[in-house]
């Protein structure tokens, strides 16, 4: 039972105002996202590099995501949030190789790409599989775990049961997502992000106010956890290395071989190496390709380093401030922390701002969901093999009934659902065998659709065994399974996501390489196509000799660039997170790297494009 609370006429009215304005921007662009397609799922390629950045990281910055970093931090530390920092080594690929590629596919999903670089029922088959996997099973975990995380606060915010509670959410993203198309996706988003990052900003600074500044908090934490639990979990960006009196059972059990893991291989090897859906989305919405850069580019300094530091405040402060979390909200586990906090210490007015911020949160992202994932219901399922020929209305309306579906099956999944940090890592594995192909199928020639198709099947086979390994262990134990909730036990070790990773991306690339050579390449034809029409650069010498560029390689320089931009983006990542704790050495330092990168990013990258 969650405890009674009260909101203020006050706050209620800044939730209606919101909600209204959300309604309107739906309303307003209903029209002209009806007219096509391409202004229904892209609002047809014409948008500047600030509303594209901007927008994927407000779709990213999902209600779930301060959830889960309070899980992260009231767990293992700060440092477990290297679960997703690791990825910015290959968000960078995206930002100087895919961002432009993708803007020279001109495609209308990433999943059509399929058909221009592979030939023949392979390519069909993966292309009508993909987009049936990650519209379907893959957006249904990923929007089940974001309503799941919105249900969450609002119960706890609202007193509501969390039936109510979904279905409330349900309904408030469903409406203007159906009447506007990405064209509502995107000007609302605008808004959603400067509400969110205000909201999230403004309870970091109560909450540390709240407990007498950085140096109280440092203390009382010390206090409550003892100095050592602080300073060698807590605390650390980096889990501290194990001494020589590990075995070798006992270190990959550590929290160091997880980091290590993450750092080499979790970056290159997921199913967004090269982008990822709705990120790829924006890319091909953006106007050419140096506003695809430069809003990938924003879009990772957004992410990565400005944003995630005050979460991260107010999951520390309520580590202090509720030590254990109260029997009340039990079903809600240590996430409750975040939403504990807000009830705790805003008053009328600021609440319903914080409320107004994980709404504009969840919408922002659950919107993004819905119409990326009926574009590849419509344009890589129905359109290509069921009704190739019908009027681009047509399309549009059926992509509006899709999106009424996806949504209800997604919140039947959220009530399913009780960990968003498990559900993360569950989609991280399914996807884990198939990113080393997903960038190597635009650099080199040999690669086929027999290669993708080995690679994501691998992948998805293992996930699904070891989970149901999981199920079968938790029912033989007596025990209630919930999904995503349990982790296998094999020889003895309990396989947490980075485990699996070491099992799933070696069996992986085993197989789809095996595959590749014993299964005949692409034809050239086909192939030829493929590179005049993207011109990636790479191995590629069979097919384009005496071929000359018209637009310049994008693999030309792409080592320094990728140095460059982790040297900026860690640099601040790091820098941010070391002023914040008092480090100022370290973040003098962090901060003068990341200049020296942002210098050469611009030196060697974004002055060259027109």
């Amino acid at each position: 039972m969650i405890e009674s609370v009260s909101l203020h006429w006050i706050d209620w009215a800044i939730i209606v105002a919101y909600i209204g304005f959300s309604l309107s921007v739906g309303i307003y662009f209903s029209k002209r996202a009806a007219s096509n397609t391409e202004e229904y799922f892209l609002s047809g390629r014409s948008l500047p590099w600030w509303v594209v950045g901007t927008s994927m990281v407000a779709t990213t910055f999902a209600a779930d995501t301060p959830l889960a970093i309070t899980e992260f931090v009231r767990g293992p530390g700060i440092w477990q949030n290297w679960f997703w920092w690791n990825l910015l080594m290959g968000s960078l690929l995206g930002v100087f190789l895919f961002s432009r590629l993708w803007r020279r596919a001109e495609v209308l999903t990433d999943n059509e790409l399929l058909e221009i670089r592979y030939s023949g029922k392979p390519a069909a088959f993966l292309r009508a599989f993909k987009a049936g996997y990650f519209s379907i099973l893959y957006n249904f975990i990923v929007m089940g775990w974001v309503i799941n995380a919105m249900a969450s606060v609002v119960s706890v915010m609202l007193n509501m049961d969390k039936w109510t509670a979904v279905w409330l959410c349900v309904f408030i993203a469903l409406v203007y997502a159906i009447l506007s198309g990405f064209w509502g996706v995107v000007v609302t988003d605008l808004v959603q992000f400067c509400i969110a990052i205000f909201g999230s900003i403004a309870l970091a600074i109560i909450a540390l106010d709240h407990v007498g500044g950085m140096d109280d908090l440092l203390l009382k934490l010390s206090q409550l956890m003892g100095s050592d639990a602080v300073n060698e979990n807590t605390l650390k960006f980096i889990p501290p290395v194990p001494d020589a009196a590990y075995n070798t059972s006992t270190f990959w059990e550590s929290p160091f071989s997880k980091f290590l893991i993450f750092i080499t291989v979790m970056w290159w090897s997921h199913h967004g190496t090269d982008g990822g859906g709705y990120i790829i989305q924006r890319m091909s919405s953006a106007k050419n390709e140096r506003h695809a850069l430069l809003a990938t580019l924003w879009f990772n300094l957004a992410h990565y380093a400005l944003r995630v530091w005050p979460w991260i405040i107010v999951a520390i402060v309520s580590i202090v401030m509720f030590p254990m979390i109260p029997a009340s909200y039990s079903e809600l586990g240590v996430k409750a922390g975040y939403p504990l906090v807000m009830n705790t210490l805003l008053g009328p007015g600021l609440k319903g701002i914080l409320i107004v911020s994980f709404l504009a949160a969840f919408m922002s992202t659950i919107d993004t969901h819905l119409n990326w994932g009926a574009s590849y219901l419509i344009n890589d399922i129905y359109k290509r093999f069921f009704k190739p020929n019908e009027s681009e209305k047509h399309y549009v309306f059926i992509g509006k009934i899709i999106t009424v579906v996806l949504m209800i099956l997604a919140a039947f999944t959220a009530l399913k659902m009780q960990s968003i940090s498990k559900a993360w890592e569950f989609i991280f594995s399914m996807g884990a065998g198939i990113g080393l192909v997903l960038i190597l199928r635009w650099f080199w020639w040999r690669i086929n659709a027999w290669s993708e198709i080995t690679a994501l099947a691998t992948s998805i086979i293992i996930t699904i065994t070891l989970e149901l390994i999981a199920w079968s262990q938790t029912i033989s134990a007596g025990e209630t399974y919930s999904l995503f909730g349990a982790a296998p036990v094999l020889f003895g070790i309990t396989l947490q996501v980075h485990h699996k990773l070491m099992i799933i991306v070696p069996c992986a690339i085993i197989a789809w390489v095996s595959v590749t050579f014993m299964t005949r390449p692409e034809p050239s034809d086909q192939l030829k196509i493929f590179y005049e029409r993207v011109q990636p650069g790479g191995w590629w010498a069979p097919i384009t000799k005496d071929f000359e560029h018209t637009v310049q390689p994008v693999s030309k320089g792409i080592i320094v660039q990728w140095i460059a931009g982790i040297m900026m983006i860690y640099g601040f990542t790091f820098g941010i997170g070391n002023l914040i704790f008092n480090n100022f050495s370290n973040a003098v330092l962090l901060i003068g790297c990341a200049f020296i990168g942002s210098y050469l990013i611009w030196n060697r990258s974004i002055s060259k494009l027109n």
